[in-house]
């Protein structure tokens, strides 16, 4: 009796893993307003062009960069996190799989993600360096900090993940 509760409770416990999918779809609709807001900031830089200056154009650059980094950050946790804890994806055939996918492995994607969290953070530095005139030293400072702990931090993951992958090897 006990041994066919616990056979019950483990297939539960393992079919609760499709709990994330709803997550994963909702993050794919996130996906979607990100790239209608790609697609409004684009039209507007094309229609304002000949009216700003070149440092606003590469403040709108910069934020359609910053977009596109946080739809690739989105697609890793998409794909990354779906084929690690819910179900693997039937792709190995298919033409256009992504390289890192191959590699990926839960701790693998959080280098991936900490990567992706500094360069966007970049992105936001850089663009508050070129329009600092209309920060406080304040905000700035702040900034930087977090643009530091970012960096810092995904230096520790990776780092640590080097040394866990060594030692199963």
């Amino acid at each position: 009796m006990s041994n066919k509760f616990e056979t019950v409770f483990e297939k539960l416990i393992f079919f609760s893993r499709w709990l994330q999918a709803p997550l994963y779809a909702g993050l794919i609709v996130g996906g979607i307003l990100y790239s209608y807001k790609f697609i409004i900031e684009l039209i507007h830089l094309c229609t304002v062009i000949n009216k700003i200056t070149e440092v606003e154009l590469m403040l709108g650059v910069l934020t359609l960069v910053d977009i596109t980094m946080v739809a690739n950050l989105l697609i890793m946790v998409i794909i990354g996190g779906y084929s690690t804890f819910v179900s693997r994806l039937d792709i190995d055939k298919h033409e256009d799989k992504p390289e890192w996918l191959q590699k990926i492995d839960a701790g693998t994607l959080k280098v991936k993600l900490a990567g992706s969290l500094v360069g966007i953070s970049s992105i936001h530095l850089l663009q508050t360096f070129i329009n600092i005139k209309n920060h406080e030293s304040e905000h700035v400072m702040w900034q930087v900090i977090i643009h530091f702990l970012f960096l810092i931090s995904s230096i520790m993951l990776a780092y640590t993940e080097k040394i866990l992958h060594q030692k199963h090897q």
